[in-house]
């Protein structure tokens, strides 16, 4: 793993820090090939349970390396997209930890996670028509899935920040913090760790998908998916730790 981008494990939570301080952990490439392959691993570790994206040195990510981009670099990962993320997000929950600046592609490296937990001093915002760019790796498509329409035309037309607090109020993000961002990340992570795995899956992937689905469809699209849950050796660890009053011991199968 580059220096570029350092993990950690904690209780089963996949730490994913991108360790650029020095130039606001603006993405480049070596960076984005480390996210990719976090989120592999992510994947693939049965023992790993939730991942958390976040940035070193008091920013979370200030967009692409512009001075990379002078030099012909490219922080885009084919098929996965910009910060090796945006276009192919683990099947496992993802959440930011965001202090300072999430910012361009920084945004939209958010915003392709599944919950955010910021510092009350955090800054959002699209800027790219600023340096007569698009944001597009993600910014101008996914940011009205998850603010009002209006709201998402005005960022990205005017290029200008939010706030935390405006942030939150528009659904943004899932919580602020006074303290770091990372702790509150990490208490809502082991939060989610303590479910049974295969139903976390299966509730992102549907909650991910069955917006595309027709609306006749979705109940018939989702049986399939969540049969196999309800069959699963979880499901009855679940019911007999609950009748038991103990805490269930998962196996994620």
């Amino acid at each position: 793993m580059s220096e570029e981008l350092l993990t950690e494990v904690r209780d089963g939570v996949l730490v994913v820090t991108i360790n650029r301080p020095e130039a606001k952990n603006a993405m480049n490439k070596a960076a984005a090939e480390g996210i990719a392959a976090a989120m592999d691993r992510l994947d693939a570790e049965d023992d790993l349970r939730v991942g958390i994206l976040t940035g070193a040195g008091g920013t979370f990510c200030s967009g692409m390396d512009l001075k990379g981009f002078l030099r012909g670099e490219s922080p885009m990962i084919e098929g996965r997209g910009f910060g090796g993320v945006v276009q192919a997000p683990p099947k496992k929950p993802l959440i930011a930890a965001v202090e300072g600046y999430a910012l361009a592609g920084g945004l939209e490296l958010m915003i392709a996670c599944d919950l955010v937990v910021a510092s009350s001093q955090a800054k959002f915002g699209i800027p790219e028509v600023k340096r007569g760019l698009v944001a597009g790796a993600g910014g101008v498509m996914m940011l009205p899935d998850q603010i009002p329409e209006r709201i998402a035309m005005e960022l990205a037309l005017t290029g200008d920040f939010i706030d935390a607090a405006r942030a939150y109020e528009l659904g943004l993000i899932n919580r602020v913090v006074e303290g770091a961002a990372l702790d509150g990340a990490l208490e809502l992570a082991g939060r989610i760790a303590e479910n049974g795995p295969l139903a976390v899956r299966l509730s992102k992937q549907i909650i991910r998908e069955s917006r595309a689905w027709p609306m006749d469809e979705r109940y018939d699209r989702q049986g399939p998916m969540i049969g196999q849950v309800f069959v699963s050796e979880d499901a009855r660890e679940g019911a007999a730790a609950f009748a038991e009053k103990r805490k269930p011991n998962w196996k994620g199968k």
